[in-house]
């Protein structure tokens, strides 16, 4: 079934029912490998508010939640490569372990730009939790990503926050764009 956000088309390409199962895994790694500590998750807006929150729900270890926001398509399909930098964190990360959980890892430029620029910080600590992974797009290696919800193609997609011209976050799968 195509649905139409703006002026493209999309089918299904991963569902509901697919993400929550996954976020629950992902979340009971999670678990099992911050036992006896209290990570700090950092959303990395718009795109990942469903997926954090989500895993927030599944985490049953303590701990702490803060967000950061970053942009690099700009309403577009293709990212831009100029990354917009639009909300710093708040709170102290020193000595922290930080979890950067994204909605995509497509080039990579983002979470490199990102990881960098916490480093200097010196967290105790920086793994990467990631909803949607594209190896095929990927330009380096992102050493720091740890927790995978899916591989797709190199092909664009939509919902569970993702968006095309800031429409369609509020799709509850995943879908890809039709030619």
């Amino acid at each position: 079934m195509k649905t139409n956000i703006a002026d493209l088309y999309f089918e299904p390409l991963i569902g509901a029912e697919a993400i929550d199962k996954r976020t629950t895994e992902i979340a009971k790694q999670i678990n099992a490998d911050y036992k006896d500590r209290t990570p700090v998750l950092v959303g990395v807006l718009n795109g990942s508010f469903l997926f954090t929150a989500d895993l927030i729900k599944n985490i049953e270890i303590p701990v702490e939640v803060t967000f950061t926001k970053l942009a690099s398509y700009y309403g577009g399909t293709s990212t831009t490569r100029k990354i917009r930098d639009d909300f710093d964190l708040t709170i102290n990360i020193k000595g922290r372990d930080i979890i950067l959980v994204e909605d995509i890892v497509d080039t990579g430029n983002t979470i490199h730009y990102l990881i960098d620029k916490l480093k200097v910080r010196e967290p105790a600590s920086i793994t990467v939790c990631t909803l949607l992974l594209k190896p095929k797009a990927l330009e380096s290696a992102v050493p720091e990503l740890k927790y995978i919800g899916f591989e797709i193609e190199n092909e664009f997609v939509v919902g569970y926050g993702l968006d095309y011209k800031e429409l369609g976050r509020n799709l509850k799968g995943i879908y890809k764009k039709v030619s």
